[in-house]
């Protein structure tokens, strides 16, 4: 199969954004509370209810596309600008949402983990684009 490396990166893009977007449902209250704290020197810091749902519904719509490229790749093999390649473009914008809220914050070690992830997500872009 010459699409192991797409689908791979795909899922693994899926999972880190689906599981992100449960965890901001399940404990919607939780985050707010931690986030407002993360954020109160900044500028968000009266804007962490509305910064939150628009990185959730990124978030949930990457991981849609990812998992739905995914599927598009096992059914039509090789696909150039298909579902998987929306979702990996829409995984760098929700990633460098999260990049720049957490240099907002000072939070330098948050921002690294950040960088980690974007690295397979550009990847993506570059194999299925």
């Amino acid at each position: 199969m010459t699409e192991a490396a797409p689908i791979l990166v795909l899922a693994l893009l899926a999972i880190t954004f689906l599981q992100s977007g449960y965890d901001k449902i399940k404990d919607w209250k939780g985050n707010v509370a931690w986030l407002t704290d993360h954020f109160v020197a900044t500028i968000l810091a009266k804007q962490v209810p509305l910064a939150l749902m628009i990185v959730l519904v990124l978030e949930i719509v990457a991981g849609v596309l990812c998992v739905s490229g995914i599927l598009q790749l096992f059914v039509q093999q090789h696909v150039t600008n298909g579902l998987g390649f929306y979702g990996a473009i829409v995984s760098c914008i929700t990633l460098l949402f999260l990049l720049f809220g957490q240099r907002l914050a000072k939070d330098y070690d948050g921002a690294r983990t950040i960088v980690i992830y974007f690295i397979p997500a550009v990847l993506a872009v570059f194999l299925l684009g």
